[in-house]
């Protein structure tokens, strides 16, 4: 049996419950009265995420490409490129002239390796990112760009209180970025710290996103490991496995190895994105308290830049012993040693270079170790994403 792929999963289920019916009532007929099914027979999150042939009860179907990712999501990469900076003037001081490094930037990416790009309806005006995204993945002239993951965070907004309202919202970003499907959709943040209410819609809406094919695979972003096992629960009950969990890691906030997120994640089967692993540009060496960043991140850093200087020598000794290594490349590789896959930006192709660079060499223990209590020493951690929940 072959089924349209343009039919939503909600109607695939419920399809596959019937033709279930309707092999057994040709075996033996019944008096009783028909029993309707709530659900169909589970899909195992190895079916979806994996994109295998879809499993339901003993038949086997041709399966379409509306009900599998179109690329691996347990096979992200070990490295993504974050995409804020491409549309954010506040933070990053985009503006349009630099479309074309960033085309270019994109391209050299995927030519490098990288699957995982990772934007959001809130990067830039009207979805800026989101639609830089779309336009350069159509013009990228590379063999690799069918196994490109494009991945969108999706705002929880004052206004968007009704499961509708988000999927109408993930419709929106699928549009910008040029595709039938957002192969990872993700909730950009919880509201559990302030609108509790407003949680149960959003959980409803990107599970219906997911059973209408809206979005191939469901994540999330700046959860702490309360807040997820309770949408972990709800989404087990719906039949949606939840494929990642995105939050801020970087060797200036290891709050998800301490606070029991990543343990959670491990337990959970849910593969853990850092995201800022360069600290906003902390990390990379650039920075100090005679040359702060520019714009916000200046002002919201500065307590941290004073203790830095001994982490950053403790980068730069470490990076010398893989062949002088920079110091990002060592904070990224560390991130990738914490079993992450971190998703650094990247303005320029010089900055990406830099990036792919990380993945050449592999931190010892030692290095590590000597790391941790570096980055223990700066005595001051970056501020915590303001939704981030315990």
């Amino acid at each position: 049996m072959v089924v349209s792929a343009t039919a939503s999963r909600a109607t695939f289920r419920a399809m596959c419950a019937s033709t279930s019916s309707t092999s057994a009532s040709t075996s033996k007929k019944v008096d009783t009265p028909p029993v309707v099914q709530p659900r169909a027979p589970i899909i195992t999150r190895r079916d979806i995420v994996l994109g295998s042939a879809l499993a339901v009860g003993a038949h086997t179907l041709d399966t379409p490409a509306a009900f599998a990712a179109p690329a691996k999501l347990s096979d992200i990469g070990t490295l993504g490129l974050g995409c804020w900076a491409w549309g954010n003037k506040l933070v990053f001081q985009y503006d349009e002239s630099m479309d074309d490094e960033l085309q270019r930037v994109f391209n050299r990416a995927v030519d490098g390796g990288i699957k995982l790009f990772d934007s959001a309806d809130s990067y830039g005006k009207d979805g800026r990112s989101e639609t830089l995204l779309g336009e350069f993945l159509r013009e990228c002239p590379s063999a690799k760009k069918d196994g490109v993951i494009l991945a969108t965070k999706l705002a929880p907004y004052p206004w968007r209180v009704t499961s509708k309202s988000f999927v109408d919202a993930a419709k929106s970003s699928a549009k910008r970025l040029g595709r039938e499907q957002i192969d990872l959709g993700q909730l950009h943040w919880s509201t559990g710290n302030y609108q509790p209410l407003q949680e149960g819609a959003l959980w409803a809406g990107i599970a219906d996103a997911y059973d209408e094919g809206v979005i191939g695979a469901v994540g999330l972003s700046n959860y702490g490991p309360k807040q997820l096992r309770k949408i972990h629960k709800y989404m087990t009950a719906r039949g949606v496995p939840i494929s990642t969990l995105q939050v801020q890691y970087s060797l200036l906030s290891r709050f998800p190895e301490l606070n029991g997120t990543k343990e959670t994640c491990d337990e959970l089967g849910i593969k853990l994105i850092a995201y800022s692993p360069l600290a906003l540009g902390l990390l990379t060496g650039k920075y100090s308290v005679s040359n702060p960043p520019p714009g916000l991140r200046g002002n919201a850093y500065k307590g941290v830049l004073p203790g830095l200087p001994t982490l950053l020598e403790t980068m730069r000794e470490v990076g010398d012993a893989h062949g002088g290594k920079t110091p990002a490349q060592v904070a990224i590789n560390w991130c990738i040693c914490k079993d992450t896959v971190p998703i650094p930006g990247a303005k320029n192709v010089r900055q990406l270079e830099d990036n792919l660079g990380a993945t050449s060499f592999r931190l010892t223990e030692g290095e590590i170790d000597a790391l941790d209590r570096a980055a223990e020493k700066v005595g001051v951690s970056v501020s915590q994403n303001i939704f981030q929940t315990a």
